[in-house]
């Protein structure tokens, strides 16, 4: 499969030219897409692993779910990601999965996409456990529509950054750089891939530092690698502004990546450099303040056949409500409507 990717700097000018979308624009979208209607999701994964009485989500009753879920739909949410560090559907079974959904329905929430979360492919000690719930996930999506899952590199934080006061702070894992390596991920994401294609699923790639889709130039060949019609990114450079080094620019990255995404975790960070020193440094922001400016960043994707689900990301104080804010955010720098492709 071939992909066509602008190698220009971003631009927001209304009349940018588009070179067409390059995965495919999933069933159950608006004929005409508007800043009112286009799908913007949360992350469940804020609200942590267990409900108020330390229930296991995994385990909770539906009125516990419920009852989280209300606190999504009072902060004015339409569409959640439940995230598999929240509860993981992969691993309920049947009844318990349809209870899931019903009772998402019953909230009144979409889903438009799964993320999975540090469950790496070809993690060294967990790879082959990760690529059958892998499976098992694409299974679970296709069971209840849900149009897209969201796989990536990224594996369980170490024991510094876990205790680091933000976990981006110390280095984590990096992939093998050696090509049989390489070749491995590309095979296994393959095979998930055809997996969806076959129940109806898009993938999406999600872009994470020191992993095969850490800078731009990799993760475009990395999807070219695969070579499935139903591939794409999720340019989360959110993830790489944050970093406490020298990075890609964020335009360069998105005239590469934007092109190729069907979904997107957005997150904003304001970062700093003393020449003196040599240190950088950076903390959470919200979308409109933070370094990326997510204004051009959304023409330029929109201009270049973006349309899929957005999903507000937001790390420390009060995520819920920031997410909110973000998600207006975007609601105004959207165009006013968006012909579906």
């Amino acid at each position: 499969m071939e992909h066509s990717v602008s190698s220009t700097t971003p631009t927001d000018a209304p009349g940018a030219s588009a070179p067409g979308p390059t995965t495919r624009v999933w069933d159950g979208y608006p004929e005409v897409l508007t800043r009112e209607n286009w799908p913007i999701t949360v992350p469940m994964m804020i609200h942590g692993n267990t409900v108020a009485d330390g229930t296991p989500v995994q385990q909770a009753s539906a009125e516990q779910w419920a009852e989280v879920l209300d606190v999504m739909v009072d902060a004015g949410y339409q569409n959640i990601d439940p995230t598999d560090t929240w509860i993981q559907i992969a691993d309920l079974s049947p009844a318990r999965l349809e209870e899931f959904a019903a009772t998402v329905r019953a909230a009144g929430l979409g889903i438009p996409a799964f993320s999975t979360s540090r469950r790496s492919v070809v993690d060294p000690d967990h790879g082959d456990e990760h690529l059958a719930y892998g499976h098992r996930a694409i299974d679970a999506c296709a069971a209840i529509g849900i149009p897209l899952i969201s796989f990536g590199f990224m594996r369980a934080l170490t024991p510094a950054q876990s205790r680091a006061l933000w976990f981006w702070h110390e280095p984590g894992p990096v992939d093998d750089p050696a090509p049989e390596a390489r070749a491995r991920a590309v095979a296994r994401i393959r095979e998930l891939a055809r997996h969806a294609g076959e129940v109806g699923v898009q993938v999406s790639l999600e872009m994470y530092e020191d992993t095969y889709l850490g800078t731009a130039d990799s993760a475009v060949r990395f999807v070219e690698e695969v070579g499935e019609d139903n591939v794409g990114l999720n340019p989360d450079y959110g993830n790489f502004v944050r970093l406490h080094r020298e990075i890609e620019h964020w335009d360069e990255v998105a005239a590469k990546t934007l092109p190729l995404a069907n979904y997107w975790h957005l997150k904003n960070y304001l970062r700093d450099h003393d020449p003196a020193t040599g240190a950088w440094f950076s903390h959470p922001a919200t979308l409109e303040t933070g370094t990326i400016n997510y204004r051009k960043a959304i023409g330029y994707a929109v201009a270049n056949g973006f349309r899929g689900a957005f999903c507000v990301e937001h790390y420390g104080g009060d995520s819920i409500s920031v997410g909110a804010t973000n998600r207006e955010y975007i609601r105004r720098v959207l165009p006013r409507t968006v012909p579906a492709l």
